[in-house]
């Protein structure tokens, strides 16, 4: 019992020496007038997030788009229906709504489809016209089928410096069977 107690305590140790090196790491944080720095030696640490969660009938996620933007991305279980909007830094508003279907993507899925989303990062070339590609990949897998979906979204990154408005739909881009046997719902 004792030696349970002791293996927690470094656990917990461990972690919170794991989040103040994290803390140290973060930039534009400031400590009055000044800039919280690093204790001489300490390597920077490049720290990037994205965020998934799923609840019920929907999952939320969200992904950058741009450097120093990001989208949030919304998926309704009943209808298939995928959207994203992005924040207008310019404006403070959301400046950006894009919208697909995803359910004619999963063939064989049942009446009540099991999706799981996350986002990635993805080096895709972003083309050379105005509309590019945003940095951020959208997975999709619908469980019962164990099918799987990429989706990117077009971006206008001139629009949202000029602060105007950008509607479009996603793009998808790859698919594939990660699952060999159907699964029945019960």
């Amino acid at each position: 019992m004792n030696g349970s107690r002791n293996s927690y305590a470094v656990v917990a140790g461990l972690a919170l020496a794991f989040g103040v090196s994290l803390g140290f790491n973060a930039r534009g944080l400031k400590q009055g007038d000044r800039p919280l720095t690093l204790p001489p030696g300490w390597p920077e640490i490049a720290v990037q997030g994205a965020t998934a969660q799923g609840f019920d009938n929907f999952a939320v996620a969200t992904g950058p788009v741009q450097q120093d933007i990001e989208a949030f991305y919304f998926l309704d279980f009943l209808t298939g229906d995928l959207r994203a909007t992005a924040l207008n830094s310019r404006e403070a508003k959301f400046g950006a709504f894009y919208e697909y279907n995803i359910a004619q993507d999963f063939p064989g899925a049942t009446k009540n489809p099991k999706y799981l989303m996350v986002t990635g990062m993805a080096n895709i070339p972003r083309g050379r016209g105005r509309t590019q590609i945003a940095q951020s990949v959208v997975y999709i897998t619908e469980a019962t089928t164990g099918q799987m979906a990429a989706y990117i979204m077009p971006w206008n990154s001139s629009m949202q410096a000029s602060g105007k408005m950008q509607n479009g739909t996603f793009l998808k881009i790859a698919d594939v069977q990660l699952r060999s046997t159907f699964v029945r719902d019960q």
